[in-house]
């Protein structure tokens, strides 16, 4: 069967025993290198990938993608404000908020809490935090009843569950001037009707109350501050809220996802991007390897390029014969290091967690990270990518070797034998 010259003698040179074990342990080095290199960096992308999965699916399902509020005072006519708001272009729904800051208060155990008064049926259609609540979720807050969904995080620290009633400590709005700060806080009891539990920072931060129950502990009749705002664009939220709220004639003030939690998404590309140049920059030194090995196999092999040379051979039959034979490492590496790291990857959540569980010891506190869990997601573009630069690093480092045999001169070589 017919094959080329330099394919058939890079494959052999390549499978042949070293005469050195240096060199054969220079070669394999290389080999495992590429292979840790690519591994790491496709386990590494995977778990990227993971945490922005996790970001869009739980935290900006939960969080509205956007928020306009009054600047001053409450809204009356919010309804036809709401239909307002619906009928702008990117807007998908709006649902009435209010926001209330205060103190619950379970026995002993107090806690700072800021509580988010919506209509459920209304806040289904902007947030999907219902998927994170235990029985009813949101449809289980009626009017009237002071039911409250509250964080798991919260009731945690509160000692609290389901069932419970918790005192609920508001400023007193009717007070003003020099008495404001003297005046005892209003105190409503809240009975917990559902938790949310995302698994994150979130279970610390987020409550819901019903909005009437707001409207009554605020004696704001019906009146609202703000709406909550889902966009056909997540990642242009704020500018379509922007324009959708310049249509009402109140001034307002507009906020996205990004005001409270972009940084996290902003992490996230930035730790993807400083790990694709780490990573590769490891493959890169596994690579000098290859050059090290190729470099050795030429000296070894002056003779046998000399003779080949006075057959006939060209210099970029040379040249060929020992880019492939550097290739097949840098490909034995991106193989092995492609199908291990795809490999791990599917199991790198059950793996981290079960180490978890053996050390005792939570690698994500929830407290500080919006998950507490380490999630992973392969994509094959990232494998096809990873793959692709270790071989043309590879293949760069093969050059300067390659072209150094093809350099050698019969005449001297063989006059030396």
């Amino acid at each position: 069967m017919y094959r080329p010259l330099a394919l058939f003698l890079g494959l052999r040179y390549s499978q042949a025993r070293r005469s050195s074990g240096f060199v054969s342990f220079i070669s394999a080095s290389s080999v495992i290198g590429i292979t840790l290199g690519v591994m790491a960096l496709i386990l590494g992308l995977s778990a990227m990938n993971g945490f922005e999965r996790e970001l869009h699916n739980r935290v900006l399902s939960v969080v509205p993608h956007a928020e306009t509020t009054l600047v001053r005072g409450e809204m009356a006519d919010w309804q036809s404000a709401r239909q307002l708001l619906e009928s702008s272009t990117g807007i998908t729904a709006a649902a009435p908020l209010i926001v209330l800051n205060g103190l619950l208060e379970n026995g002993s155990r107090m806690k700072a809490v800021q509580l988010r008064a919506v209509l459920p049926e209304a806040e289904g259609h902007v947030s999907a935090a219902g998927r994170f609540m235990s029985g009813q979720g949101l449809l289980a807050l009626k009017p009237g009843e002071d039911g409250m969904v509250l964080g798991k995080g919260i009731a945690d620290k509160l000692g609290a569950q389901v069932g419970d009633t918790l005192t609920l400590m508001l400023p007193d709005v009717t007070a003003s001037g020099e008495d404001a700060g003297l005046k005892s806080p209003q105190q409503r009891r809240f009975r917990i009707v559902s938790l949310l539990e995302i698994g994150g920072q979130l279970d610390s931060l987020l409550g819901f109350i019903h909005l009437n129950d707001a409207q009554q502990a605020l004696n704001l009749g019906d009146r609202v501050q703000g709406f909550s705002l889902k966009t056909t664009d997540l990642m242009h939220a704020e500018t379509l809220a922007f324009a959708a709220a310049s249509r009402l004639d109140a001034p307002m003030y507009v906020r996205s996802w990004k005001n409270s939690q972009g940084y996290l998404y902003q992490d996230i590309q930035l730790v993807r991007t400083v790990m694709y140049v780490v990573m590769l920059m490891v493959v890169a030194v596994a690579c000098f390897n290859i050059v090290s090995t190729l470099v050795m196999a030429v000296n070894e092999k002056r003779s046998d390029i000399a003779i080949l040379k006075t057959m006939g051979a060209g210099a970029w039959q040379i040249r060929l014969t020992f880019m492939i034979q550097g290739l097949v490492n840098g490909l034995a590496g991106s193989v092995l290091g492609g199908v291990l790291g795809a490999g791990l990857s599917r199991y790198l959540t059950a793996a981290i967690h079960a180490i978890e569980g053996w050390l005792g010891h939570r690698f994500l506190n929830p407290d500080i990270y919006f998950i507490d869990f380490l999630p992973s997601e392969l994509h094959g573009s990232d494998v096809i990518i990873v793959c692709g630069s270790a071989l043309l690093m590879s293949l760069l480092a093969t050059l300067y070797p390659a072209w150094r045999a093809s350099g050698l001169q019969p005449a001297r070589e063989l006059g030396h034998g």
